[in-house]
């Protein structure tokens, strides 16, 4: 069983920043996978970013790619999701999840979710 506990999100306008931590709790975190999924109202949730165990894979859906970066601190259990130049189409409810790969399919636990929400 992990845990999985979302922060950081808010109202921020187009263009600008935010970092999203996932703290987990109830598993050794330095040997798990970790993915970060948004669901936009009235949307299927979609795959952001993942990135392996031990932080050396990482991959990213193509929307956010070279806007977004996903990294973890094992000494903290903690993954992050740094968001730069956000847009609009960005707002949605962000989760993390233990697992790999871009389908929701390859993650069993996942935590509450924060919300983000980018004003034009």
């Amino acid at each position: 069983q992990v845990q999985l506990v979302e922060s950081g999100g808010g109202l921020v306008q187009a263009g600008g920043s935010l970092r999203l931590s996932c703290a987990a709790s109830g598993h050794i975190f330095s040997s798990i996978n970790l993915g970060w999924f948004r669901q936009a109202p009235g949307k299927e949730r979609e795959f952001v970013a993942a990135v392996s165990w031990s932080g050396s894979r990482t991959t990213y859906a193509d929307s956010v790619k070279g806007r977004f970066f996903i990294s973890r601190d094992n000494a903290k259990n903690t993954v992050y999701l740094e968001m730069n130049s956000l847009k609009p189409e960005d707002t949605a409810v962000y989760y993390c999840a233990v697992g790999y790969g871009s389908s929701s399919g390859g993650y069993n636990y996942w935590g509450q979710g924060t919300q983000v929400t980018v004003s034009s």
